[in-house]
């Protein structure tokens, strides 16, 4: 069993900008040169997430959508009180996704369904540059 990391560079728009970074993260198992094993993307971020869903302009609305229902922009947050920067629903947006996801791949290849992508979520309100942490394990 080895161990093989990547960092996985992008650069988003913020206010819910939705990335597709299935290529990405299936290059990252390529290069590790393991054939079976998992492969798991963190983002060292508190105002960003990554989940699977169908990567289309109507389920990204639909996500979209869900997150101003939960957690409207400009309700009151605590954080926002502290620090003036407008961002306390992008914090709990992204606790909301979460910051990593783990894949396994057999054959060096994702086992991700048919219409399943590895989506990069923004929710700061600004654009930034994000670094992803991909860490492949296998054989």
């Amino acid at each position: 069993m080895g161990v093989s990391t990547h960092v996985v560079e992008l650069s988003t728009e913020g206010n819910a900008d939705m990335l597709d970074i299935t290529g990405a993260v299936a290059s990252t198992v390529t290069d590790s040169g393991f054939k079976n094993g998992t492969v798991t993307v963190f983002c060292p971020s508190a105002t960003s997430g990554l989940t699977t869903i169908e990567y289309e302009s109507g389920c990204l609305s639909d996500l979209r959508r869900l997150f101003d229902e939960i957690a409207v922009e400009d309700r009151h947050y605590a954080h926002n009180a502290r620090w003036g920067d407008g961002n306390g629903h992008s914090h709990v947006r992204a606790a909301l996704l979460g910051p990593s996801l783990t894949i396994p791949f057999v054959d060096g290849w994702l086992t991700l369904g048919t219409w399943q992508q590895v989506i990069f979520v923004d929710f700061d309100n600004r654009r930034r540059q994000r670094r992803l942490v991909a860490q492949v394990m296998g054989e």
